[in-house]
């Protein structure tokens, strides 16, 4: 993982295997989870409110709207768009060439060009900088806290100091930068508006400014919001899998080391 040295912890692994720790992580990380993305971004999209009360609302609940994707279309559903989701995350592209994803890039450059992949890119980018420095500045914090916090049989649990500590900094970071999330999701679905007409209210944004003043105009200060609370049940199983997995695998590579030295 960028930015994470496990040689200070007295590790003696190599830069090959952290690479690899970081990229199992993220696999087996971005698995897990899948479901709470796909349900976020449900809600992201949903320009109704997220509640009962509102009968055009598709969605209202984390619960409910599990409930209807399984009933409508099935477990499968949970992990769509997971291979190019698996892709990201692992940090190199596929050997493979998946006909589903092949088709998808085909119709969406056939159709708007080659500009359709950078659609949500400005937002992306303005969250990318702050999102990583919190992350890491808040797991390091959290890391001195929980020392300090933790009675001393308690500190030599490490595994569960990096889920929680890893857990925190992903929810602290996530709510602090979520509206940029939202802005790109939005952006993101331009010009497949008709596709999603049947599930409920249908906008267009003319750019990151412009989303975000409609969002405000026509959703309340709320709407920036729409999607937290499963995003952040992602973030903190994501942050905290990611470095509980992370230093597993940089433990399993230190211990195959340390055999081979013995031998």
């Amino acid at each position: 993982m960028v930015g994470y040295d496990p040689k200070p912890d007295g590790r003696n692994n190599t830069k090959f295997q952290v690479a690899v720790a970081g990229s199992v992580s993220g696999l087996v990380t971005r698995a897990l989870i899948s479901p709470f993305d796909v349900i976020k971004i449900r809600f992201q999209l949903q320009h109704e409110r997220l509640s009962r009360s509102d009968p055009n609302a598709k969605y209202h609940g984390i619960l409910q709207a599990s409930r209807q994707i399984l009933q409508e279309e099935g477990l499968t559903a949970f992990w769509k768009g997971h291979i190019p989701a698996q892709i990201l995350s692992i940090g190199y592209g596929a050997v493979q060439v998946y006909n589903t994803l092949r088709h998808a890039v085909g119709t969406m450059y056939r159709s708007e060009g080659p500009q359709v992949f950078y659609k949500g890119l400005a937002p992306t980018l303005i969250a990318i900088f702050p999102y990583a420095g919190l992350q890491f500045s808040c797991y390091s914090s959290l890391k001195h806290l929980y020392k300090w916090a933790m009675p001393a049989e308690g500190k030599k649990n490490e595994n569960l100091q990096n889920l929680l500590c890893g857990s925190g900094a992903g929810v602290i970071s996530k709510t602090l930068t979520y509206p940029l999330d939202l802005f790109k999701k939005r952006l993101q679905v331009g010009g497949f508006e008709h596709a999603r007409a049947a599930f409920g209210q249908v906008h267009r944004y003319k750019g990151l400014r412009d989303c975000a003043k409609q969002v405000l105009q026509k959703e309340g200060a709320l709407g920036f919001f729409k999607g937290l609370s499963p995003s952040l049940l992602k973030a903190a199983l994501s942050t905290g899998f990611m470095f509980f997995w992370y230093e597993f695998f940089c433990n399993v590579f230190h211990c195959m080391n340390r055999t081979a030295s013995q031998r």
